[in-house]
């Protein structure tokens, strides 16, 4: 019986190098970056197992890039959601994120919370975006919330007290060739499986996610048991 695959995350990396590599600034990398988004989205929605699809956008740590690298991706954050919103209602995404959207300017969260919104209702897949996320960050904030709450902190109440009430992670890709988790849903990854590709984000295509997903269904997932 193969592994089922219903909730994949995936660290986006290697923008900034595919850019260097080809000759482009930075910023290129980016956008080229967020097209591929598009592109895999859209086969997750199309995937007869995949409901939620967690992206690693934009971290707590890379508020310490330049600032004008840093303007340019709230940027493309809007930009992007302006752009996708047809394509969200055509393709049945639904939009969500996790994160501490607070310190992003007003109109970024509301253009935010309007495509949340729009799209509530679509059920072919949950896009998620992780935008200022650092797992760090949610599990204080989370415990913090339960604190205030008054209620005791249990492996059930902490997990539901977290950004995303959805399932655990089945699958996590890190593309680019690092191989470490950088702060990414560190609860919601406990009995996941890890796929590392030294594929640059704006390289990595619908055919290597389907050879990956492929890998991933033939590995035995025992979850502690024997």
């Amino acid at each position: 019986m193969s592994n089922s695959l219903k909730h994949l995350g995936i660290i986006m990396d290697g923008n900034g190098r595919w850019a260097q590599k080809h000759g482009f600034k930075r910023n290129r990398g980016h956008e080229v970056g967020a097209e591929v988004v598009r592109d895999i989205t859209a086969f997750c929605s199309q995937h007869n197992e995949i409901e939620t699809l967690t992206l690693y956008a934009f971290s707590t740590e890379n508020w310490r890039r330049p600032k004008l690298e840093v303007d340019f991706l709230m940027r493309l954050i809007s930009r992007y959601l302006n752009k996708e919103l047809e394509n969200y209602m055509k393709n049945g995404v639904r939009f969500e994120t996790i994160g501490d959207l607070e310190p992003f300017s007003n109109k970024l969260r509301k253009t935010i919370e309007q495509t949340k919104e729009l799209t509530k209702n679509n059920s072919n897949l949950v896009q998620i975006l992780a935008l200022n996320y650092g797992a760090r960050d949610e599990i204080v904030r989370s415990v913090n919330k339960l604190l205030q709450e008054n209620r005791e902190i249990t492996i059930e109440s902490l997990g539901s007290a977290l950004d995303t009430p959805y399932s655990d992670l089945d699958l996590l890709i890190r593309t680019s060739g690092e191989e470490r988790v950088s702060s990414f849903l560190l609860w919601q990854i406990a009995y996941s499986e890890f796929a590392f590709t030294k594929t640059l984000w704006p390289d990595f295509t619908r055919t290597e996610l389907e050879s990956i997903i492929e890998n991933y269904k033939k590995r035995e997932r025992r979850f502690g048991a024997i």
